[in-house]
């Protein structure tokens, strides 16, 4: 039989949610439809373009080498659809452009802060939403075009089927913080004041968790870990009622200092804060993504 002319989009959409979702229960939820007819749908779709998308593997189906093919194009298509819908929604003198960013809870908050500001003063201006999460969590989300973006303090992890590209923003090198009372305790100079005093440590889902263990063991330095935390504004408040060392940005040092009276006493070179845009962009072209680019060279230049 030849092959059909027309894409029909209907049978794309099907195709795209279960090569997304992995499966076609987990589509047919997402779609209220039943997992019979998707499939039956799926069917007539591959019959129509004469080429097989999927592979079944367990209950699991894996794309095919041309499955994969038309998911990169339906990612785009999808995406452009989207953008197309809430343009005509906004459209009007007043319009706004809608930018949703999702924002890695690893990432400290006055950084990302500090980028999302400067779209808000975007002429065209723009309607900013924000998801906070974890950073696997987010993936997925850019992968369904639920977000435009994501910031995050490390590439896109290895092994998710989401077309995405990571692109670094720049770096800033961590500050030791001590509350003032804290460092009347501790008479010797930076960084051997380190050594055996109480300190916050990072948590693990920190990216620069490892690098800052590595730069203290390599310097024999051997702090006391009073806490460990994953939340950086919790590590902070922490630190400035005295309980232990800190490390953050030194790109918002004077920030920290002003908000949380605090000193920043050194700087750790070789441990930085990295600073990611993960976007579908392999190329930045969107103009919102292109001013978060530019704004980060500013806000890693000087401290806040």
């Amino acid at each position: 039989m030849a092959m059909s002319r027309l894409l029909n989009y209907k049978h794309l959409r099907y195709f795209w949610m279960v090569a997304r979702c992995g499966s076609i229960a987990a589509a047919s939820a997402k779609l209220h439809l039943t997992p019979h007819a998707i499939s039956g749908q799926l069917t007539q779709f591959e019959h129509s373009l004469g080429v097989t998308l999927f592979q079944r593997q367990g209950r699991q189906r894996t794309l095919t080498d041309a499955g994969r093919c038309l998911l990169d194009f339906a990612d785009r298509i999808f995406a452009l659809g989207d953008q197309a819908l809430a343009a005509v929604r906004d459209s009007g003198l007043h319009a706004r452009m809608r930018i949703a960013i999702g924002v890695a809870d690893s990432l400290p908050k006055s950084i990302a802060a500090g980028l999302l500001r400067t779209m808000l003063r975007m002429d065209p201006p723009v309607r900013l939403s924000c998801t906070e999460g974890r950073l696997p969590q987010l993936i997925g989300e850019l992968g369904m075009h639920r977000l435009n973006a994501v910031l995050a303090d490390r590439p896109m992890p290895p092994g998710m089927s989401v077309r995405a590209f990571s692109h670094l923003l720049g770096r800033s090198p961590l500050k030791v913080f001590a509350a003032p009372a804290l460092l009347e305790r501790l008479p010797r100079a930076f960084p051997t004041l380190i050594d055996e005093a109480p300190f916050l440590m990072p948590g693990d889902d920190v990216a620069y968790r490892p690098a800052l263990q590595q730069w203290l063991d390599e310097h024999d330095l051997h702090p006391h870990v009073v806490a460990e935390c994953d939340d950086m504004a919790l590590l902070k408040a922490l630190g400035q009622s005295g309980e232990g060392l800190f490390v953050a940005p030194g790109a918002i040092a004077a920030q920290i200092e002003r908000q949380y009276g605090v000193v920043a006493l050194g700087e750790l070179d070789e441990v930085t804060q990295d600073i990611y845009l993960i976007s579908t962009e392999r190329l930045l072209k969107h103009p919102a993504m292109r001013e978060i680019s530019r704004a980060a060279g500013t806000l890693l230049a000087h401290d806040l």
